[in-house]
């Protein structure tokens, strides 16, 4: 896709003042300043910018023609004027010649026909997410759909004919009472709204309507589109074809207590027989466990169905597992229970020999096969690097025709797009290689210590500052992951690099509760969270003290979701860091559970009763219980649309800290839901604001404030 990279200083300062604090921030940098756009030569020299993030681009969801000669993905990148990401479909040959863009216009989610000779895509357009087909040997593409709604999961029949996708159903009841009507030019307040449903508003796309998640099938060369599964109940956990083309393998959860379990899902067969009507009694129950069952894929010769799922037992953390249904005796066992790795990605080999997925070992993604014996071997270990804001770990692959086609992760550039053929990993793209060849990047170097509290072997990464010099001692940023049951590794971070280029030492720890190192770490705290997460952290924090990297005057510490209730808990615990950002924490539990989007899962699996039978158990693991030990200054950043960790979490600490006469800062992003970095102005505005807080406290003259937009 496409990006712009001639940018100006005056936007910088545009951006940054979109995103004003409620508290100014004030800032004297100690460094060289790597925010400084100017187009004269400077301190800072080719270092990382913040308006370089304008200019990346990364390799995302690779799909793989049937002969295995051509591999289409997902270009994305950003587009400057509209602050917005870009999506675009290119097409190479997997021995890396012929790179061109499929089509002139945007879009994502490119699937081959069984064919090979079209590509199904979705696009955006002005009346919304719509599917469009592109042949290939003619170069045509041409709209299939006017839809109401946005389609997704598209998959193709057998034979070429028919797509299937997932699409949202609005409810049509009526009202709870019909509004009484308003004169004419009357002004009348607006009507109100009513919720009864338990999920009533989710982050990212706000306060819900009333419906359900269908599926529905549609001629390939276009028409309209017919619904395939009814009732009132969400079919979202993927589809696959039966190989005859006359029913669906669907994931969808049916049961009567489907909105306060939602996880509970099972694979269902629904019949689709074109001119048949549906009813409830043409779809079969598969599977039927308590847990979740999802992404239903059929082996190629029919005989087997693979699919994802676990046994739930009420943890926050659970191994999703890979299992086989031989489709003729009915039984079926786990391909990977022997693995202690969460897997996904299911792809199956042409022959129906075995079967493709992906997971992640500590912080690095890989892509395995086994064989339907449950054999495992490795096929590549550098999977990832889809992430861009925080160096999260990730990716996607696919593969056919002997061509497995995977997003690549390096730590000094974002994804690209690579192939693993007959034993032969190799990059097809460079996409940043104009911009990141020509910056002085911070290093990153993996580290592993002992854990103060039990002696747990703890992974870390640390990224150096641009021409780091050991004989000196730098300042340190820790950096905390969200989840908290995820992992960082070794992949492109911008944030990470801007403060690196800031002058920062950055170091960033997959502490105990973090995916890529087995169930029972990411479980040591069920129950217990904030707990000896703590204690890997700080001990993170000694190894580089210790190493000579870091000077222990001038420690800071940062983080996101989890990582600002783990920044929150470490204030209230310890004093020995200069000055913290929590962005977008968990302050009362209590509160919380009682706010957040996802509060049945929260309830349930995070803690053992509802917090009306075991208030001290919510308070007792709340940042804000501890709030009188409070002494470091804290920045508190949240979006406003925020319905994961909702705002008023935030709101708590900054005015309890106020009542305290802390130093503190309420930072609200205007328009923004849980991910506050997901717009590229928002991801530079929330590095400056974290580096400014920090350089406030970092010897800098307190009588003197610096322009925010300056920095």
């Amino acid at each position: 896709m496409s990006l712009r990279s001639h940018l100006i200083t005056w936007l910088a300062g545009l951006i940054l003042n979109a995103l004003v604090a409620v508290t100014a921030v004030a800032a004297t940098p100690a460094t060289a300043d790597p925010t400084d756009d100017s187009n004269g030569v400077s301190a800072a020299g080719n270092l990382f910018k913040p308006m370089d993030v304008f200019a990346l681009e990364w390799a995302s969801d690779p799909q793989v023609s049937p002969d295995g000669d051509t591999i289409a993905y997902t270009r994305v990148g950003f587009d400057i004027m509209k602050d917005r990401r870009t999506t675009r479909i290119w097409l190479i040959d997997a021995d890396g010649k012929q790179h061109r863009p499929m089509t002139d216009r945007s879009g994502y989610a490119a699937r081959f026909s069984p064919d090979g000779t079209r590509v199904a895509f979705l696009s955006a357009t002005a009346e919304g997410t719509e599917l469009f087909m592109h042949w290939l040997a003619d170069n045509r593409t041409a709209r299939l759909t006017q839809l109401p709604e946005s389609p997704a999961g598209l998959t193709w029949s057998p034979d070429g004919r028919q797509l299937a996708f997932t699409m949202f159903k609005p409810d049509q009841s009526k009202p709870m009472v019909a509004p009484v009507k308003a004169p004419e030019g009357a002004n009348w307040a607006p009507p109100f709204k009513v919720y009864e449903q338990v999920q009533y508003r989710a982050d990212g796309r706000g306060y819900l309507r009333p419906g359900f998640t269908h599926v529905y099938v549609i001629a390939a060369d276009g028409g309209a589109p017919r619904q395939v599964t009814d009732g009132n109940y969400n079919h979202t956990g993927g589809i696959s074809w039966a190989r005859d083309g006359q029913s669906l393998f669907v994931s969808g959860n049916r049961h009567d207590n489907w909105a306060l379990e939602p996880q509970n899902t099972d694979l269902y067969l629904v019949n689709v027989r074109d001119g048949e009507n549906v009813s409830d009694g043409e779809i079969e129950q598969i599977t039927d466990r308590y847990g979740p069952d999802s992404q239903p894929r059929i082996s190629p010769n029919g005989r087997y169905l693979a699919y994802l799922g676990y046994d739930d037992q009420r943890r926050g953390y659970e191994n999703s597992q890979l299992y086989l249904r031989n489709l003729n005796d009915g039984s079926i066992r786990s391909l990977t229970a022997d693995l202690d790795r969460s897997v996904g990605g299911i792809v199956w080999r042409d022959d129906s020999r075995g079967i493709y997925f992906q997971y992640d070992n500590d912080g690095m993604g890989q892509i395995a096969t086994t064989d339907l014996n449950g054999r495992i071997s490795s096929v590549v270990d550098d999977l990832g690097g889809t992430a861009m804001t925080r160096p999260y770990s990730g990716g996607s692959f696919a593969t056919a025709g002997g061509t497995v086609a995977y997003t690549r992760s390096a730590a000094a550039q974002p994804a690209d797009l690579a192939v693993a053929a007959r034993s032969d990993a190799r990059f097809l793209t460079t996409l940043n290689s104009n911009l990141l060849d020509h910056r002085e990047l911070g290093e990153v170097n993996e580290i592993r210590f002992p854990s103060s509290l039990d002696g747990r072997e703890i992974q870390a990464w640390v990224a150096k500052p641009p021409n780091f010099d050991p004989a000196k001692k730098y300042p340190l940023i820790l950096e905390i992951h969200g989840g908290p049951h995820t992992a960082y590794g070794p992949h492109f971070s911008t944030e990470v690099q801007l403060f690196a280029a800031a002058g920062y030492l950055v170091l960033y720890v997959n502490p105990r509760g973090s995916t890529s190192y087995g169930e029972e770490f990411a479980n040591l705290i069920h129950h217990a969270y904030p707990g000896g997460d703590f204690d890997d952290l700080m001990s993170a924090v000694d190894y580089t003290i210790d190493s000579g990297w870091t000077d222990p005057d001038e420690l800071y510490v940062t983080g996101g979701s989890g990582g600002g209730i783990l920044t929150a808990w470490i204030v209230s615990h310890t004093d020995r860091f200069v000055a913290a950002v929590a962005a977008k924490p968990v302050i009362n539990w209590y509160t919380f559970v009682l706010t957040a989007d996802m509060y049945p899962f929260f309830v349930r699996n995070w803690f053992a009763r509802p917090p009306w039978e075991d208030a001290v158990a919510y308070l007792e693991r709340s940042p804000l219980y501890y709030v009188d030990r409070v002494t470091t200054p804290t920045m508190l950043m949240t979006g406003e649309n925020d319905h994961r960790t909702p705002i008023s979490e935030s709101e708590q600490f900054y005015q309890a800290l106020k009542l305290r006469g802390v130093d503190t800062a309420l930072v609200r992003i205007p328009e923004a839901s849980h991910g506050i970095a997901s717009r590229p102005s928002q991801l530079i505005a929330k590095v400056q604001h974290i580096i400014a807080w920090f350089e406030r406290y970092r010897g800098a003259d307190p009588d003197k404030d610096a322009d925010a937009s300056e920095l």
